[in-house]
């Protein structure tokens, strides 16, 4: 989700579109928080892993 989130980022700031641009912040915040989550041990959407 995060490498998605950066993808869009670059895609929205070469092409200028800010839709791109917010859809990527979005997804890289939620990347990282599912991340910082899944790294503490915590369960996510009722899964203990994601691969």
């Amino acid at each position: 989700m995060i490498v998605l989130g950066v993808i869009l980022l670059i895609v929205g700031f070469l092409t200028g579109i800010s839709i791109i641009w917010s859809i990527g912040i979005a997804l890289v915040i939620i990347g990282a928080i599912l991340a910082v989550l899944g790294r503490a041990g915590t369960k996510v959407g009722g899964r203990s892993h994601w691969y």
